[in-house]
């Protein structure tokens, strides 16, 4: 497994970066293929947070976790990991095509970096990443991993036209698809 590690408003100690490899390094085994873990320090209000990241074959697993140690706080991000992975591994198996979680990500449209042309419309942060193939019922399942409110991909079902699958506020989920009509 690969680690970054990132601190904000502290200082990791090599002690304290030995102990997240060697628990963290324990989840590997969930994979057929190499994984990336992205782990982040920091003190929130006096509390140690722990922020864990898991990115294998184009899946993601998070968790955070807020605690007065920051070892407890690694203990129980990966827990709460391996309970995510044992949970949707079943899940994908049963409701999902087979090899979901061994597939390799397969490299798809990367939008273009936007441009101001107005002051008005600030853009503070931009992100780049692939956007691949799933069924509606695994982008769902990627979104909730993930703990977004949305999550955009393309849609095996609809000819892989860009979709947008979303969590209402009054519950279940909402799809939005491109007609492919260009006008």
């Amino acid at each position: 497994m690969k680690f970054t590690f990132a601190e904000k408003r502290m200082d990791s100690s090599e002690d304290l970066r030995a102990y997240a490899i060697k628990k963290i390094g324990k989840l590997d085994r969930f994979f057929k293929t190499e994984a990336e873990a992205f782990v982040t320090f920091s003190i929130e209000r006096g509390r140690f947070l722990a922020e864990i990241t898991i990115r294998n074959n184009g899946l993601f697993y998070r968790a955070s976790e807020l605690t007065n140690d920051m070892y407890a706080s690694i203990d129980s991000g990966v827990a709460a990991i391996e309970r995510q992975i044992r949970r949707n591994k079943t899940r994908l198996e049963k409701r999902l095509r087979d090899g979901v979680l061994e597939r390799d990500a397969v490299p798809a449209y990367v939008p273009a970096e936007t441009e101001e042309s107005e002051e008005e419309f600030k853009v503070v942060r931009s992100k780049r990443f692939s956007i691949k193939p799933m069924s509606v019922q695994e982008a769902i399942l990627q979104m909730n991993l993930l703990g977004h409110e949305f999550f955009v991909f393309r849609n095996m079902d609809s000819e892989d036209a860009i979709s947008v699958v979303y969590a209402r506020k009054n519950g279940g989920y909402g799809l939005i698809c491109d007609d492919g009509l260009n006008d």
